[in-house]
């Protein structure tokens, strides 16, 4: 058996490349694909299948373009509603990939469709199943039950559908058996997943929280509560994927535009250079999602599909990365770029500021607000003292909880959300904005004094 797991992490997305004899099938692919087909040739086999485990609203998958460059079937659970040629497996269904027997569940509760495959290695019955359970399992957690409110399902129902799937279909199986999830953490797909990227069945059955024994009512309420916010871009992602997208290399390419041309640009300008870069110095109205972060999860959190965009970066490199990862999130109006290093017009500063000075400024009972754009439960889990917190999310919405005429700090947990928090208040009118440099992380190993929400106190006995 031929097997390796991709794991992209700006969107902390895994897919997988399994592979027999001449055969091989590629599970939930990432948009660009050639590093698939590379695989494929370095294995001298060919791509028959491409399986997707369910429709995913976080990234656009590449399994249109995979499918036209190696002529592979694309695989879907039976429920799903695709516009293009599709295999839809039923419930207990099996295909063989050379020596390997390939079975599918329907694991119904993230998604509708959402299906499980079980890899069973014909040749080696002692070697253990492999799984691959998409969103349905995580390491540490389960796929979240409230992203298809739109399909006519509601969190509830789509738990109890979860609930069934997992304590009916894979828990059963032996504990031996490996778990292979389509994301780990950092993906807004769950709520508290485990940095691991695989585990075992009985592992799982031991610590994740969401796999000990309990009734159903007990699941729905514990897995429905407390989900983080559904990003815009998400229900966009999930009915691209049923359409289909075209090949990256049919996107249209950014043309490189002068100082007045990106001055007068009609769109967004995103800043994708380090926080510190763009404080130093950065074009007017340039909102910064580095490249050194989830770039593309906050692009597509914070900029709606469709909306013309703009790059600064340092390099041609930097730009031709942002495209990519801009589309893997179904951005794909990137219409020009400039390096930073041609541009010749004004610009404005964000100053960088340590923990301690802003603690100094708490001491001196100074005038000035302190937001934290981390999300709720981090907040709530610990945070410097003073803080108000609107995540970075909700920022532009509830910018109004602000005053654009009092100087304000922006901290996160290392400086990435502070300073993409900077940008937007910039945008707004703030007249003067500054980054808290190493976040609450430097705050609390600083030793400075932090307070926790009765909430998390609450859910912590």
């Amino acid at each position: 058996m031929k097997f390796k797991q991709f794991y992209l992490g700006c969107l902390a997305h895994a897919s997988y490349y399994i592979g027999s004899g001449e055969e091989a099938a590629i599970i939930d692919p990432q948009r660009d694909v050639e590093q698939y087909l590379a695989e494929a040739a370095a294995n001298g086999q060919r791509i028959k299948y491409i399986i997707e485990t369910h429709s995913h609203a976080d990234f656009v998958s590449g399994h249109i373009e995979l499918a036209e460059k190696t002529g592979a079937e694309i695989v879907f659970g039976e429920r799903a509603n695709t516009t293009f040629p599709t295999h839809k497996v039923k419930d207990g269904e099996e295909l063989m990939l050379g020596a390997i027997r390939l079975k599918f569940l329907e694991t119904p509760g993230h998604t509708p469709e959402g299906i499980t495959i079980l890899a069973e290695n014909t040749e080696d019955p002692a070697e253990p199943l492999k799984m691959f359970t998409g969103d349905t399992l995580f390491i540490g957690d389960v796929g979240r039950p409230d992203l298809v409110g739109s399909k006519g399902f509601s969190a509830e129902q789509m738990a109890a559908m979860l609930y069934d799937s997992l304590y009916e279909k894979i828990l059963p199986l032996p504990d031996e058996t490996e778990v292979y999830p389509a994301h780990g953490a950092g993906s807004l797909c769950g709520k508290s997943l485990s940095k691991e990227t695989w585990s075992t069945l009985g592992v799982q059955k031991q610590f994740n929280y969401a796999l000990q024994p309990m009734t159903k009512d007990e699941f729905v309420k514990i897995v429905a509560a407390n989900q983080p916010e559904v990003p815009a871009y998400f229900p966009k992602s999930a009915a691209k994927n049923l359409e289909g997208s075209p090949a990256l290399e049919d996107l249209p390419k950014p043309v490189a535009l002068s100082t007045e041309e990106i001055l007068a640009f009609d769109g967004v300008v995103v800043d994708v250079r380090q926080n510190f870069e763009y404080g130093a110095g950065h074009v007017p109205n340039a909102i910064n999602i580095g490249l050194g972060g989830q770039f593309a999860s906050w692009a597509g959190t914070l900029i709606a599909i469709g909306t013309p965009v703009a790059v600064v970066a340092d390099t041609a490199e930097q730009v031709d990365e942002a495209f990519m990862r801009l589309a893997r999130v179904g951005i794909e109006t990137v219409q020009g770029f400039i390096l930073y290093k041609d541009y010749e017009g004004a610009k404005k500063t964000v100053e960088q500021v340590p923990a301690a000075a802003v603690k100094e400024l708490i001491e001196a009972g100074k005038n000035f607000q302190f937001v934290d754009v981390r999300r709720p439960a981090e907040h709530a889990a610990g945070h410097a003292v003073q803080t108000l917190n609107i995540s970075l999310d909700a920022l532009p919405k509830e910018i109004d909880r602000l005053d654009p005429a009092v100087p304000t700090y922006v901290i996160c947990q290392t400086g990435y959300r502070s300073s993409v928090g900077t940008s937007i208040l910039e945008n707004a009118g703030f007249k003067t904005v500054y980054n808290v440099t190493g976040g609450t992380k430097a705050w609390i190993d600083a030793g400075f004094e932090t307070e926790v929400s009765a909430s998390a106190c609450a859910s912590t006995r």
